[in-house]
């Protein structure tokens, strides 16, 4: 897989993608990783990217110039050819649709992908409609541009690449991942004590020592019944999601079991209020 970055700052990612499973990825060649300045597709002395806004108002837009030269030099398919090539193009914005495990689990199944990074006011409108296939934000907030959400998108998808975490199940068993399964086996035959999130949040986790400071490693967990640790954990997710984002459960694919115990955890929840 590839990506290829459009910005004003290609220094931003010199040590970026240096390390963890980036690094690793990008050093067993797994995904490929390219940026380029968009100042090297200006034809002026002062390098010039953004002009005044039309109509008035405060700060500078990004040309769409430059940024229709460096999707061209780099070889960016027309749009009506992107779906045979598996590639797209995205523009990063604050007015862009929400970046979610799903969008990655999608981008993670083409070959190709191509960033613009947005920077000051924003980016000339005609970029958007034109050349990019989507508009993403990150989040519902305002960073100075599109450099750290390329980032954190680069870093999402490729985690979900064949071959690019440590074991091939660590993506399914966390925050967000795939939906469980009637395999109650680990890829490698030994027993499953976790379950698919199914889109909501992740369990607590426990590491050694068992007891720190005189807070003390669940019980359950300690044990060797598979059954029940996985009980405790999908209820642990369920209450972390419950507390942290109760919208994710609207959307959640739930057993009949689930739903039980959310209804005890609510509950519980009214009781102690």
């Amino acid at each position: 897989m590839r990506f290829d970055i459009i910005t004003i700052f290609p220094d931003f990612y010199k040590s970026t993608f240096e390390y963890g499973i980036l690094g690793r990825a990008r050093k067993t060649g797994l995904v490929e990783l390219a940026t380029h300045d968009l100042r090297s597709f200006t034809h002026d002395r002062h390098r010039t990217v953004d002009d005044r806004p039309f109509g008035g108002g405060e700060g500078m837009v990004l040309k769409p110039q430059p940024i229709f030269e460096a999707a061209r030099a780099i070889g960016v398919q027309p749009k009506d050819q992107r779906d045979a090539a598996k590639e797209t193009v995205i523009l990063l914005s604050a007015q862009g649709r929400p970046f979610t495990q799903a969008v990655a689990q999608e981008l993670s199944s083409v070959e190709r992908v191509v960033m613009i990074c947005g920077r000051y006011e924003g980016v000339d409108e005609r970029v958007n409609q034109s050349l990019c296939d989507r508009e993403i934000s990150i989040g519902d907030y305002v960073i100075s541009g599109g450099e750290l959400a390329a980032a954190v998108i680069v870093d999402a998808v490729v985690r979900l690449l064949p071959g690019a975490l440590g074991h091939p199940d660590s993506s399914r068993f966390e925050s967000f991942g795939s939906e469980e399964t009637d395999n109650k086996y680990d890829s490698d035959g030994s027993p499953r004590t976790t379950h698919g999130s199914g889109g909501i949040l992740d369990y607590p986790h426990y590491t050694r020592p068992s007891d720190f400071e005189g807070s003390e490693v669940p019980e359950v967990l300690q044990g060797g019944n598979h059954d029940a640790i996985r009980a405790w954990r999908r209820m642990m997710a369920l209450e972390k999601t419950l507390e942290n984002r109760p919208e994710l459960l609207e959307k959640a694919r739930l057993s009949p079991e689930d739903r039980k115990v959310l209804e005890k955890l609510k509950r519980m929840r009214e009781e102690a209020s």
